[in-house]
Protein backbone atom coordinates (compact mmCIF):
# COMPACT_ATOMS: atom_id res chain seq x y z
CA UNK A 1 0.00 0.00 0.00
CA UNK A 2 1.29 3.32 -1.09
CA UNK A 3 2.59 5.61 1.80
CA UNK A 4 1.30 9.39 1.84
CA UNK A 5 3.96 11.44 3.34
CA UNK A 6 1.43 14.16 5.42
CA UNK A 7 4.40 16.71 5.57
CA UNK A 8 5.28 17.13 2.14
CA UNK A 9 1.74 16.84 1.07
CA UNK A 10 0.57 20.04 3.10
CA UNK A 11 3.57 21.85 2.83
CA UNK A 12 2.93 21.67 -1.21
CA UNK A 13 -0.66 22.79 -0.23
CA UNK A 14 0.56 25.66 1.88
CA UNK A 15 3.42 26.48 -0.53
CA UNK A 16 0.54 26.45 -3.45
CA UNK A 17 -1.73 28.61 -1.05
CA UNK A 18 0.75 31.51 -0.71
CA UNK A 19 0.93 32.25 -4.41
CA UNK A 20 -1.88 34.51 -4.50
CA UNK A 21 -3.10 34.65 -1.05
CA UNK A 22 -5.35 37.33 0.44
CA UNK A 23 -5.88 36.97 4.02
CA UNK A 24 -7.45 33.11 4.98
CA UNK A 25 -7.95 33.11 0.55
CA UNK A 26 -6.85 33.17 -3.15
CA UNK A 27 -7.19 35.25 -5.31
CA UNK A 28 -5.53 33.15 -7.90
CA UNK A 29 -8.54 33.88 -11.27
CA UNK A 30 -7.31 31.81 -14.78
CA UNK A 31 -4.55 33.67 -16.43
CA UNK A 32 -4.13 36.39 -13.89
CA UNK A 33 -0.40 36.63 -12.99
CA UNK A 34 -0.54 34.92 -9.93
CA UNK A 35 -2.59 31.71 -11.65
CA UNK A 36 0.35 31.52 -14.39
CA UNK A 37 3.04 31.57 -11.46
CA UNK A 38 1.09 28.85 -9.93
CA UNK A 39 1.30 26.67 -12.86
CA UNK A 40 4.97 27.26 -13.18
CA UNK A 41 5.07 26.05 -9.84
CA UNK A 42 3.26 23.15 -9.98
CA UNK A 43 5.19 22.11 -13.45
CA UNK A 44 8.19 22.35 -11.41
CA UNK A 45 6.77 20.05 -8.98
CA UNK A 46 5.50 17.40 -11.69
CA UNK A 47 9.09 17.54 -13.01
CA UNK A 48 10.77 16.64 -10.02
CA UNK A 49 8.15 14.23 -9.19
CA UNK A 50 9.67 12.11 -12.46
CA UNK A 51 6.98 13.45 -14.80
CA UNK A 52 7.33 14.88 -17.93
CA UNK A 53 5.88 17.82 -17.89
CA UNK A 54 3.98 20.89 -20.00
CA UNK A 55 1.75 23.85 -20.05
CA UNK A 56 -0.70 23.68 -22.77
CA UNK A 57 -2.24 26.50 -25.01
CA UNK A 58 -5.09 26.89 -22.85
CA UNK A 59 -3.22 26.46 -19.77
CA UNK A 60 -3.12 23.03 -18.81
CA UNK A 61 -0.51 21.79 -16.17
CA UNK A 62 0.02 18.07 -17.05
CA UNK A 63 2.70 15.76 -16.19
CA UNK A 64 3.10 12.57 -17.96
CA UNK A 65 4.25 9.35 -16.42
CA UNK A 66 7.09 7.73 -17.48
CA UNK A 67 6.15 4.19 -16.71
CA UNK A 68 4.88 1.70 -19.43
CA UNK A 69 1.36 0.94 -19.91
CA UNK A 70 -2.12 2.78 -20.21
CA UNK A 71 -2.06 5.29 -16.86
CA UNK A 72 -4.77 7.03 -14.59
CA UNK A 73 -4.73 10.56 -14.87
CA UNK A 74 -5.55 12.14 -11.19
CA UNK A 75 -6.22 15.95 -11.15
CA UNK A 76 -7.79 18.76 -10.72
CA UNK A 77 -8.15 22.69 -11.29
CA UNK A 78 -5.86 25.46 -9.82
CA UNK A 79 -7.54 28.71 -10.53
CA UNK A 80 -10.13 30.04 -8.20
CA UNK A 81 -12.92 32.14 -7.90
CA UNK A 82 -12.21 36.08 -7.96
CA UNK A 83 -12.31 35.77 -3.99
CA UNK A 84 -12.09 31.93 -3.31
CA UNK A 85 -11.05 29.46 -0.91
CA UNK A 86 -7.48 27.87 -0.70
CA UNK A 87 -8.69 24.26 -1.15
CA UNK A 88 -11.27 24.55 -4.32
CA UNK A 89 -9.51 22.84 -6.79
CA UNK A 90 -6.09 22.92 -5.16
CA UNK A 91 -6.44 20.28 -3.34
CA UNK A 92 -7.07 17.52 -6.08
CA UNK A 93 -3.99 18.63 -7.72
CA UNK A 94 -1.40 18.39 -4.88
CA UNK A 95 -3.46 15.22 -4.16
CA UNK A 96 -2.18 14.39 -7.85
CA UNK A 97 0.83 15.23 -7.19
CA UNK A 98 1.25 13.22 -4.10
CA UNK A 99 -0.06 10.27 -5.76
CA UNK A 100 2.83 9.80 -7.95
CA UNK A 101 5.44 10.34 -5.28
CA UNK A 102 3.59 8.51 -3.12
CA UNK A 103 3.08 5.14 -5.36
CA UNK A 104 6.99 6.14 -6.33
CA UNK A 105 8.51 5.64 -3.44
CA UNK A 106 6.74 2.00 -2.71
CA UNK A 107 8.75 -0.80 -4.52
CA UNK A 108 5.67 -2.36 -5.16
CA UNK A 109 3.71 0.64 -6.54
CA UNK A 110 6.85 2.10 -8.11
CA UNK A 111 6.36 0.79 -12.11
CA UNK A 112 2.27 2.57 -11.33
CA UNK A 113 1.75 5.06 -14.23
CA UNK A 114 -0.15 7.68 -12.73
CA UNK A 115 -0.32 11.30 -14.79
CA UNK A 116 -1.13 14.66 -13.12
CA UNK A 117 -3.30 17.74 -14.21
CA UNK A 118 -4.05 21.12 -13.48
CA UNK A 119 -7.27 21.89 -15.36
CA UNK A 120 -7.88 25.75 -16.93
CA UNK A 121 -10.53 28.01 -16.10
CA UNK A 122 -13.03 25.05 -14.02
CA UNK A 123 -14.03 28.39 -12.23
CA UNK A 124 -15.78 30.06 -15.10
CA UNK A 125 -13.82 33.29 -16.18
CA UNK A 126 -13.80 32.37 -19.51
CA UNK A 127 -15.53 29.24 -20.50
CA UNK A 128 -16.46 26.66 -17.45
CA UNK A 129 -13.92 23.92 -16.96
CA UNK A 130 -12.18 25.09 -20.38
CA UNK A 131 -8.92 23.25 -19.67
CA UNK A 132 -11.00 19.99 -19.27
CA UNK A 133 -13.52 20.84 -22.33
CA UNK A 134 -10.07 21.50 -24.48
CA UNK A 135 -8.82 18.29 -23.55
CA UNK A 136 -11.88 16.15 -24.36
CA UNK A 137 -11.99 18.00 -27.37
CA UNK A 138 -15.45 19.89 -26.77
CA UNK A 139 -14.42 23.54 -26.95
CA UNK A 140 -15.98 24.58 -30.41
CA UNK A 141 -14.26 27.60 -31.88
CA UNK A 142 -17.42 29.43 -32.13
CA UNK A 143 -17.34 29.39 -27.71
CA UNK A 144 -13.75 29.93 -28.13
CA UNK A 145 -14.33 32.90 -29.93
CA UNK A 146 -17.32 34.26 -27.88
CA UNK A 147 -15.33 33.89 -24.51
CA UNK A 148 -15.01 37.31 -22.78
CA UNK A 149 -14.93 37.65 -18.72
CA UNK A 150 -17.24 40.66 -16.62
CA UNK A 151 -14.59 42.95 -17.55
CA UNK A 152 -14.46 42.84 -21.13
CA UNK A 153 -11.20 41.00 -21.58
CA UNK A 154 -11.32 38.49 -24.33
CA UNK A 155 -10.06 34.62 -23.83
CA UNK A 156 -8.00 35.55 -27.00
CA UNK A 157 -6.22 38.15 -25.62
CA UNK A 158 -5.62 36.44 -22.13
CA UNK A 159 -4.10 33.66 -24.07
CA UNK A 160 -1.81 36.31 -25.35
CA UNK A 161 -0.95 38.00 -22.17
CA UNK A 162 0.00 34.47 -20.90
CA UNK A 163 2.37 33.78 -23.54
CA UNK A 164 -0.02 30.64 -24.43
CA UNK A 165 -1.22 31.96 -27.62
CA UNK A 166 0.94 29.75 -29.90
CA UNK A 167 1.64 26.67 -27.62
CA UNK A 168 0.28 23.50 -28.77
CA UNK A 169 -2.90 21.68 -27.11
CA UNK A 170 -3.31 19.03 -25.07
CA UNK A 171 -6.21 16.35 -26.13
CA UNK A 172 -6.89 13.48 -24.26
CA UNK A 173 -6.34 9.89 -25.65
CA UNK A 174 -8.20 7.11 -24.42
CA UNK A 175 -5.85 4.41 -25.44
CA UNK A 176 -3.03 6.54 -23.08
CA UNK A 177 -5.56 6.68 -20.08
CA UNK A 178 -7.26 3.60 -18.43
CA UNK A 179 -9.49 6.27 -16.17
CA UNK A 180 -9.68 9.72 -14.26
CA UNK A 181 -10.02 10.17 -10.13
CA UNK A 182 -10.41 13.79 -8.82
CA UNK A 183 -10.91 14.55 -5.72
CA UNK A 184 -12.46 17.57 -3.68
CA UNK A 185 -13.80 19.26 -0.92
CA UNK A 186 -16.99 18.62 -0.56
CA UNK A 187 -18.27 22.63 -0.70
CA UNK A 188 -21.26 21.76 1.43
CA UNK A 189 -22.23 20.54 4.70
CA UNK A 190 -23.30 16.57 4.35
CA UNK A 191 -20.10 14.61 5.07
CA UNK A 192 -20.03 17.06 8.42
CA UNK A 193 -23.42 16.52 9.33
CA UNK A 194 -23.26 13.14 8.87
CA UNK A 195 -20.31 13.06 10.89
CA UNK A 196 -18.41 11.03 7.86
CA UNK A 197 -14.87 11.96 6.85
CA UNK A 198 -14.95 10.48 2.77
CA UNK A 199 -17.69 11.32 0.16
CA UNK A 200 -17.60 8.80 -3.14
CA UNK A 201 -19.64 10.73 -5.28
CA UNK A 202 -22.31 8.92 -7.64
CA UNK A 203 -23.58 11.67 -9.62
CA UNK A 204 -22.56 15.32 -10.56
CA UNK A 205 -25.65 17.38 -10.91
CA UNK A 206 -26.68 18.85 -13.99
CA UNK A 207 -26.99 22.95 -14.64
CA UNK A 208 -29.22 24.58 -16.31
CA UNK A 209 -29.13 28.94 -16.58
CA UNK A 210 -31.86 30.77 -17.82
CA UNK A 211 -31.63 35.02 -18.21
CA UNK A 212 -35.20 36.80 -18.08
CA UNK A 213 -34.90 40.13 -19.21
CA UNK A 214 -37.32 42.90 -18.25
CA UNK A 215 -38.41 45.66 -20.56
CA UNK A 216 -40.40 48.17 -19.09
CA UNK A 217 -40.69 52.65 -19.09
CA UNK A 218 -37.88 54.26 -17.61
CA UNK A 219 -39.47 57.56 -16.42
CA UNK A 220 -39.24 59.99 -13.22
CA UNK A 221 -40.23 58.37 -9.65
CA UNK A 222 -42.07 61.47 -8.23
CA UNK A 223 -43.98 62.47 -11.37
CA UNK A 224 -45.32 58.83 -12.45
CA UNK A 225 -48.25 57.88 -10.49
CA UNK A 226 -47.59 53.86 -9.77
CA UNK A 227 -51.13 53.30 -12.25
CA UNK A 228 -49.24 54.32 -14.90
CA UNK A 229 -45.73 53.02 -14.27
CA UNK A 230 -43.97 49.70 -15.90
CA UNK A 231 -41.41 49.39 -13.44
CA UNK A 232 -39.05 46.98 -14.64
CA UNK A 233 -37.44 46.17 -11.49
CA UNK A 234 -40.82 45.82 -9.72
CA UNK A 235 -41.95 42.92 -12.53
CA UNK A 236 -38.28 41.43 -11.52
CA UNK A 237 -38.54 41.44 -7.81
CA UNK A 238 -42.54 39.66 -8.71
CA UNK A 239 -41.23 37.03 -11.21
CA UNK A 240 -38.42 36.23 -8.79
CA UNK A 241 -40.96 35.75 -5.79
CA UNK A 242 -43.19 33.57 -8.16
CA UNK A 243 -39.94 31.44 -8.35
CA UNK A 244 -39.64 30.80 -4.59
CA UNK A 245 -42.80 30.12 -4.40
CA UNK A 246 -43.33 27.45 -7.31
CA UNK A 247 -40.14 25.88 -7.82
CA UNK A 248 -40.52 23.85 -4.43
CA UNK A 249 -43.55 22.46 -5.22
CA UNK A 250 -42.03 20.61 -8.37
CA UNK A 251 -38.46 20.34 -6.90
CA UNK A 252 -36.85 17.32 -5.60
CA UNK A 253 -35.02 16.73 -2.49
CA UNK A 254 -31.72 17.93 -3.92
CA UNK A 255 -32.76 20.43 -5.90
CA UNK A 256 -31.48 24.29 -6.11
CA UNK A 257 -32.03 27.06 -7.58
CA UNK A 258 -30.35 30.81 -7.35
CA UNK A 259 -30.52 34.41 -8.51
CA UNK A 260 -27.29 35.41 -7.93
CA UNK A 261 -26.77 38.05 -10.68
CA UNK A 262 -29.44 41.13 -11.34
CA UNK A 263 -29.25 44.17 -13.19
CA UNK A 264 -31.24 47.45 -13.05
CA UNK A 265 -30.99 50.08 -15.41
CA UNK A 266 -30.52 53.04 -14.72
CA UNK A 267 -29.86 52.18 -10.87
CA UNK A 268 -30.12 55.44 -9.94
CA UNK A 269 -32.89 56.23 -6.60
CA UNK A 270 -35.46 58.88 -8.52
CA UNK A 271 -35.77 56.91 -11.61
CA UNK A 272 -38.12 54.22 -12.81
CA UNK A 273 -36.08 51.48 -14.37
CA UNK A 274 -36.75 50.25 -17.43
CA UNK A 275 -34.78 47.72 -18.25
CA UNK A 276 -33.44 44.42 -15.90
CA UNK A 277 -31.92 41.35 -16.48
CA UNK A 278 -32.13 38.33 -13.75
CA UNK A 279 -30.07 35.47 -13.73
CA UNK A 280 -31.72 32.00 -12.72
CA UNK A 281 -29.77 28.87 -12.48
CA UNK A 282 -30.99 25.78 -11.37
CA UNK A 283 -29.08 22.53 -10.56
CA UNK A 284 -30.50 18.68 -10.38
CA UNK A 285 -29.27 15.25 -11.07
CA UNK A 286 -32.18 14.21 -12.94
CA UNK A 287 -33.00 15.43 -16.49
CA UNK A 288 -36.56 14.92 -15.65
CA UNK A 289 -36.52 17.79 -13.10
CA UNK A 290 -34.23 19.82 -14.93
CA UNK A 291 -37.02 19.86 -17.45
CA UNK A 292 -39.79 20.65 -15.73
CA UNK A 293 -37.93 23.21 -13.63
CA UNK A 294 -37.27 24.77 -16.71
CA UNK A 295 -40.73 24.48 -18.04
CA UNK A 296 -42.19 26.18 -14.90
CA UNK A 297 -39.81 29.15 -15.39
CA UNK A 298 -41.12 29.71 -19.48
CA UNK A 299 -44.76 29.71 -17.92
CA UNK A 300 -44.06 32.44 -15.17
CA UNK A 301 -42.69 34.26 -18.17
CA UNK A 302 -45.99 33.57 -20.01
CA UNK A 303 -48.06 34.21 -17.47
CA UNK A 304 -46.18 37.57 -15.84
CA UNK A 305 -46.42 39.15 -20.35
CA UNK A 306 -50.65 38.17 -19.70
CA UNK A 307 -50.84 40.45 -16.32
CA UNK A 308 -48.35 43.28 -16.83
CA UNK A 309 -47.02 45.98 -18.33
CA UNK A 310 -43.65 45.25 -18.75
CA UNK A 311 -42.34 42.84 -21.20
CA UNK A 312 -40.54 39.93 -20.49
CA UNK A 313 -38.45 37.90 -22.67
CA UNK A 314 -36.28 34.26 -21.63
CA UNK A 315 -33.17 33.34 -23.09
CA UNK A 316 -30.76 30.78 -22.01
CA UNK A 317 -27.60 32.30 -20.18
CA UNK A 318 -25.52 28.80 -20.41
CA UNK A 319 -25.30 26.03 -22.74
CA UNK A 320 -27.11 22.88 -20.46
CA UNK A 321 -24.58 20.45 -18.85
CA UNK A 322 -26.62 17.06 -18.00
CA UNK A 323 -25.79 15.53 -15.06
CA UNK A 324 -23.25 12.79 -15.14
CA UNK A 325 -22.51 9.00 -13.12
CA UNK A 326 -19.61 8.55 -12.41
CA UNK A 327 -18.22 4.93 -13.26
CA UNK A 328 -19.14 2.30 -11.30
CA UNK A 329 -15.98 0.34 -10.96
CA UNK A 330 -13.91 3.44 -10.27
CA UNK A 331 -15.97 3.83 -7.38
CA UNK A 332 -15.92 0.40 -6.16
CA UNK A 333 -12.10 1.21 -5.85
CA UNK A 334 -12.83 4.03 -3.99
CA UNK A 335 -15.57 2.92 -1.69
CA UNK A 336 -12.67 -0.27 -0.87
CA UNK A 337 -10.48 2.05 -0.28
CA UNK A 338 -12.66 4.60 1.79
CA UNK A 339 -13.56 1.38 3.88
CA UNK A 340 -9.70 0.07 4.46
CA UNK A 341 -8.97 4.04 5.81
CA UNK A 342 -11.93 4.87 7.67
CA UNK A 343 -14.27 2.01 8.19
CA UNK A 344 -17.62 2.98 8.30
CA UNK A 345 -16.90 7.01 7.73
CA UNK A 346 -17.95 7.07 4.57
CA UNK A 347 -20.94 7.57 2.27
CA UNK A 348 -21.95 7.37 -1.19
CA UNK A 349 -23.45 10.50 -2.11
CA UNK A 350 -24.30 13.28 -5.01
CA UNK A 351 -21.97 16.33 -6.06
CA UNK A 352 -24.28 19.73 -6.00
CA UNK A 353 -21.73 20.97 -7.45
CA UNK A 354 -19.98 20.63 -10.80
CA UNK A 355 -16.16 19.54 -11.40
CA UNK A 356 -14.04 18.70 -14.41
CA UNK A 357 -14.61 15.16 -13.83
CA UNK A 358 -18.02 16.03 -15.61
CA UNK A 359 -16.62 17.16 -18.83
CA UNK A 360 -13.99 14.32 -18.43
CA UNK A 361 -16.22 11.45 -18.23
CA UNK A 362 -17.01 12.10 -21.87
CA UNK A 363 -14.16 10.60 -22.67
CA UNK A 364 -12.93 8.53 -19.89
CA UNK A 365 -14.52 6.83 -17.31
CA UNK A 366 -14.15 8.80 -14.22
CA UNK A 367 -14.85 9.64 -10.57
CA UNK A 368 -14.50 11.78 -7.46
CA UNK A 369 -13.59 11.55 -4.21
CA UNK A 370 -14.55 14.34 -1.45
CA UNK A 371 -13.06 15.32 2.37
CA UNK A 372 -15.44 17.61 4.78
CA UNK A 373 -15.78 21.20 4.29
CA UNK A 374 -15.60 22.70 7.65
CA UNK A 375 -19.04 24.92 8.04
CA UNK A 376 -20.19 23.56 4.69
CA UNK A 377 -18.39 26.88 3.17
CA UNK A 378 -16.63 26.91 0.38
CA UNK A 379 -15.96 30.20 -2.32
CA UNK A 380 -15.64 32.08 0.26
CA UNK A 381 -12.31 33.34 2.24
CA UNK A 382 -13.44 31.12 4.93
CA UNK A 383 -13.28 28.06 2.93
CA UNK A 384 -11.45 25.21 5.03
CA UNK A 385 -10.60 21.46 5.95
CA UNK A 386 -9.25 19.69 8.78
CA UNK A 387 -5.67 18.71 8.30
CA UNK A 388 -6.62 15.16 9.30
CA UNK A 389 -8.58 15.03 7.05
CA UNK A 390 -6.38 16.58 3.99
CA UNK A 391 -4.28 13.45 4.41
CA UNK A 392 -6.78 10.88 4.84
CA UNK A 393 -8.49 11.57 1.64
CA UNK A 394 -5.03 11.60 -0.12
CA UNK A 395 -4.36 8.63 1.58
CA UNK A 396 -8.01 6.69 0.59
CA UNK A 397 -6.69 8.14 -3.32
CA UNK A 398 -3.30 7.05 -3.16
CA UNK A 399 -4.45 3.14 -2.26
CA UNK A 400 -7.78 3.35 -4.70
CA UNK A 401 -4.73 4.54 -7.55
CA UNK A 402 -2.96 1.36 -6.83
CA UNK A 403 -6.06 -0.75 -6.63
CA UNK A 404 -7.22 0.81 -9.82
CA UNK A 405 -3.97 0.34 -11.63
CA UNK A 406 -3.13 -3.22 -9.81
CA UNK A 407 -6.05 -4.47 -11.75
CA UNK A 408 -7.33 -5.62 -15.13
CA UNK A 409 -8.91 -2.23 -15.89
CA UNK A 410 -5.72 -1.79 -17.91
CA UNK A 411 -6.32 -4.46 -20.23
Amino acid sequence: MPNVNPDRLLTDLDALRAIGAQGTGVVRPAFSAKDMEARRWLARKFADAGLETTIDGVGNVFGRSRRAGPALLVGSHSDTQPTGGWLDGALGVVYALEVVRALADDPATAQLPVDAISFQDEESRFVGCLGSRSFVGSLSPEQEAAAIDRDGVTLADALAGAGLAATPRLRGDPARHCGFLEAHIEQGPQLEDDAKRIGVVTTIVGVRGLRIIFRGQQNHAGTTMMARRRDAAAALFDYASAVNREFPRIAAARSVWTMGRVQVVPNATSIVPGYAELDLQFRDADDTVLDAMEALAERLVAEANRQSGVRLELQRARAPIAPTRMDGTLRRHLAAAAERHAPGQWLEMPSGAFHDAGIVSARLPAAMLFIPSIGGISHDFAEDSRRDDIVLGCRVLADAAASILGSDLRG
